[in-house]
């Protein structure tokens, strides 16, 4: 990074469908997969009855956000048309609005046609992309036309081949250089209720995630949300050599080092948890004295 840049005041909201979800104080995004192929068996849904009993078990626990995915993104997952991630998507979607229309959705997919299809049957939703539009093209303009919030997330090669040796010249410069672009991209197509996620797990070594973490705070830079996802991820449990189902305590540790580096928004399987580190970081927080 340049020296002699200065942060930019960090957004503080996100504008969905006209209503501000706030983010002053930082948020819970809770996962709902709809997939039997994501890696932590526990978050898998399958029936109307499990979909709607996961999005009151976020809500009651403190979540702000409830982000549901129809395709698993970890590494040699299998495909899934989209026929029917469509299908699986708008049909949690649906089930979660009607019964809990005040809880905001994020839509995990990097597929416009989803997009598309969940905002025009569902009603409008926040696009969580790994690819930031590298995957389909026609993303971008997507999320323009239907004026809906969009995380965009850095990852480097595709799901099917992130891990294979990813490697970095300078990490730093190459994921601040993708994210420049990215955004300037969007704001030429007049989107601006925008969040950045570094990918944790997403064409990284373990050595490359605890590098970005280290640096989380520089990227303020861009005055934007930062979301972050260490959910019981490899980068805990391969260091501390456990297993998805051991590393609620691992992730819990990295959460709280996010905060205290800048995250805004905390993507993860076990909501109550992370709630409690944003309510005790922010505690220390407001207990400084002068």
């Amino acid at each position: 990074m340049e020296k002699g840049i200065s942060f930019l005041a960090q957004k503080r909201t996100i504008c969905l469908d006209g209503n501000l979800i706030n983010l002053s104080t930082p948020v819970v995004m809770g996962i709902a997969n709809v997939t039997a192929d994501s890696f932590y068996a526990p978050s898998r849904l399958s029936g109307a009855d499990a979909i709607v009993a996961r999005a009151e078990e976020i809500l009651s626990q403190g979540g702000a956000i409830i982000d549901i995915g129809g395709y698993s993104s970890r590494p040699n997952a299998i495909d899934v048309p989209v026929e029917e991630e469509i299908r699986r998507v708008c049909d949690a979607v649906g089930l979660v609005k009607k019964r809990f229309p005040q809880l905001p959705i994020s839509v995990d997919t990097f597929r416009s046609e989803v997009v598309s299809a969940v905002v025009r049957n569902c009603g409008a939703i926040i696009v969580n992309d790994i690819s930031a539009g590298e995957m389909d093209d026609k993303m971008f303009k997507t999320v323009a036309h239907l004026k809906v919030p969009y995380i965009a997330m850095h990852m480097k090669g595709t799901p099917s081949n992130m891990q294979q040796n990813p490697s970095y010249h300078d990490i730093r410069n190459e994921i601040f250089l993708y994210f420049s672009k990215k955004l300037q991209q969007l704001r030429l197509l007049g989107v601006n209720e925008v969040i950045i996620d570094p990918g944790f797990g997403f064409g990284k070594t373990i050595d490359h995630n605890y590098q970005i973490l280290s640096m989380l705070d520089d990227f303020k830079i861009f005055g934007l949300p930062i979301l972050v996802g260490f959910s019981r991820k490899s980068m805990i449990y391969k260091h501390l050599n456990s297993t998805p189902e051991e590393s609620l305590n691992g992730t819990s540790v990295l959460n709280t080092v996010a905060l205290l580096r800048g995250a805004s928004i905390l993507r993860v399987h076990d909501v109550k948890a992370a709630v409690e580190a944003v309510s005790l970081v922010e505690k220390v927080n407001s207990s400084n004295i002068a």
